[in-house]
């Protein structure tokens, strides 16, 4: 495992580099692919792309939100990134997530099985809906810090803003994560408390079995 020192600001901290793919750290409020207009050419795959100059394919593997921070692989060839996709497409990887919820929790530990879909009207904004796509987390809480919830989340299933809709509707844990812009209050926090923090999987190369972390910065 290649862990070099704190990278410059255009550069991406490497927490895996396993030749045909790298697993990065992405700080809170980068794109993870390229946004419409130059001024939003900046993400994840840019910087991984300026880092490695002979990588190709299309590179990206999977996504975070952007106000999200942590755990995002990228393939450095087609065939890493074909690899890797399908360990993610196939449920073939467990992804941890630390977020910091309002409140104290009444469970300490559950199964969250709300469907999910685009609130269309209000997009970007997700919605729990019974025409949603089945969406279930599992989540247990870590400890109470200052009147708040620091809680691990288990997402079973990838869909958008999965993990911050579960946390914020009443149906769910109904405690939105700090800092969340649109579905809690920005001014509980600097950032989005949401970090993808541990990625579990089988290497589709050479069969062995990787857990990869990255302990969020709050």
């Amino acid at each position: 495992m290649f862990m070099p020192d704190a990278p410059a600001d255009n550069l991406l901290r490497i927490i895996l580099d396993a030749g045909r793919y790298v697993v990065v750290d992405k700080p809170s409020g980068l794109l993870s692919v390229p946004g419409k207009g130059p001024e939003k050419a900046d993400c994840v795959r840019s910087r991984v792309a300026a880092m490695y100059p002979d990588a190709t394919g299309p590179m990206t593997v999977h996504r975070l939100d952007q106000d999200t921070s942590g755990l995002i692989v990228v393939g450095l060839d087609a065939d890493g990134q074909r690899a890797m996709s399908q360990v993610f497409e196939h449920r073939k990887v467990t992804k941890r997530y630390i977020a910091v919820v309002e409140g104290e929790l009444e469970q300490h530990a559950g199964l969250i099985d709300l469907p999910l879909r685009i609130d269309w009207p209000n997009r970007p904004r997700h919605i729990v809906a019974e025409d949603g796509r089945p969406s279930q987390t599992r989540y247990r809480v870590l400890n109470v810090e200052n009147g708040n919830t620091r809680v691990e989340f288990t997402p079973l299933t990838g869909r958008g803003h999965q993990l911050r809709v579960h946390a914020a509707d009443e149906r769910g844990l109904g405690a939105p994560i700090l800092g969340d812009p649109l579905y809690g209050d920005t001014k509980k926090a600097p950032r989005l408390l949401l970090h993808a923090w541990s990625l579990e999987y089988e290497d589709p190369f050479t069969g062995e079995l990787l857990h990869v972390t990255s302990d969020p910065q709050f």
